[in-house]
């Protein structure tokens, strides 16, 4: 057995998106891609913006003299530059590149973070629904995760995180508009959640951290705002990731921004530059970061995610699925029609409908379906969702017609 036994069992907990989208793999082999639709990856649609595009290429033909080279183990002090610039214009704080480290991704930010403030068993609040290698993360960095849960429409419940608060808490990980249930924390929340983490730090005899994973952070609707944690908490480091909002998750760029509120930013700052290193991310690679610096403030094309959106959450409402509207990012997180939610997956598998059970998201009785996928599958698999609601709520729905 090569793989240690905590290994083995992260694998099995973590494995539910990856078994999903190999199972998808063969249905496509076998259907046909075109009859298959495929909610399970949060890739986000399309190509990344033409101007960005132009912009790679240029920087491919004709390199700046030190694109290639060692640079500072934060990152190219200019890019950074853009990046502090950016935050200092949509959280009116005073961000400097010396509180900046350009990252491999979000994913990369956070696993920095956690390096440079966990010691051996501290604690770290995860909101259920979470990501769910936010635990592997926690633990990675010998930390022990603490599972807070969230209302029922998937909101900060306060009274819930102050409960999960102990003496042994360092931080908190906060993912607003959320992956899986887009759900989209208000700015009194925030204020809110501030006053809980402040209270709670009366226990731990020191700052306790909120980590927050803002991918999504341009992806949000209208009637919805997005309120950056970091203006309402003080204690807040960023991690961002152009995957989402200029379509390059294949590229691992992103950035770790320490509030210059923070307690000890400076030391923080410095001990996330030093883990980046030695955790052998050593820099974010240098191309993607000279390409994005130009477009921190550039926007997300959401019209296809909004069309979607409001196509799903018509139709599974029809059909009589219990939803909560997402505010952001592009996933829905349904309650599952049937007590066993592994069933109803399975049931949607044979409608050729591929979905992530909840319990892979620490909810169970839900799924997750990512549709950041092409309209022509969402109008495709319509009849199927509407199928499915026959199969599960075909009796139920006829009782509300005659009532």
């Amino acid at each position: 057995m090569p793989a240690s036994p905590e290994i083995r069992e992260a694998i099995r907990q973590g494995s539910w998106i990856r078994k999903m989208f190999e199972e998808g793999a063969l249905l496509k082999a076998e259907k046909g891609p075109e009859n298959v639709y495929d909610f399970t990856l949060g890739n986000p649609y399309g190509d990344p913006p033409p101007r960005l595009a132009k912009e790679i290429s240029r920087l491919a033909a004709a390199p700046d003299p030190d694109l290639h080279k060692y640079m500072p183990n934060a990152g190219f002090a200019d890019v950074r530059e853009k990046v502090a610039e950016g935050l200092r214009k949509s959280t009116g704080l005073p961000f400097a590149q010396g509180s900046i480290v350009m990252t491999v991704g979000a994913a990369g930010a956070i696993n920095v973070a956690l390096k440079a403030i966990l010691s051996p068993g501290d604690e770290v609040v995860v909101i259920a629904p979470y990501f769910v290698e936010y635990l592997f993360y926690v633990r990675n960095a010998g930390g022990v995760p603490v599972v807070a849960e969230s209302t029922e429409d998937f909101q900060l419940d306060l009274e819930a995180i102050r409960k999960a608060i102990s003496s042994r808490t360092k931080a908190l990980i906060l993912n607003s508009p959320n992956n899986p249930t887009g759900a989209v924390y208000p700015a009194g929340d925030l204020l809110a959640l501030s006053g809980v983490l402040a209270a709670g730090e009366k226990r731990t005899r020191g700052p306790i951290y909120v980590l927050s994973d803002e991918p999504y952070r341009k992806i949000v609707y209208p009637g919805t705002t997005f309120s950056p944690p970091v203006a309402a908490i003080p204690n807040t480091l960023v991690a961002y990731s152009h995957s989402k909002d200029l379509n390059l998750p294949g590229e691992r760029i992103g950035y770790l921004a320490v509030s210059p509120r923070a307690a000890d930013a400076a030391e923080l700052a410095d001990a996330c530059v030093f883990c980046n290193r030695v955790l052998g991310f050593v820099n974010a690679p240098s191309l993607m970061q000279r390409a994005v610096a130009r477009f921190q403030d550039l926007g997300a094309d959401i019209s296809v995610y909004r069309r979607n959106r409001d196509l799903l959450v018509k139709t599974l409402g029809e059909a009589g699925f219990s939803l909560v509207p997402p505010g952001g990012a592009f996933y829905l997180f349904p309650r599952s029609p049937s007590a066993d939610e592994m069933r109803f997956v399975a049931a949607a598998r044979e409608e050729n409908v591929l979905i992530v059970p909840g319990s892979g998201f620490g909810r169970k009785g839900h799924f997750r379906l990512a549709f950041c996928v092409s309209p022509e599958t969402v109008e495709r698999s319509l009849p199927a969702w509407r199928r499915l609601g026959d199969r599960f709520f075909g009796k139920t729905r006829k009782k509300r017609a005659k009532s």
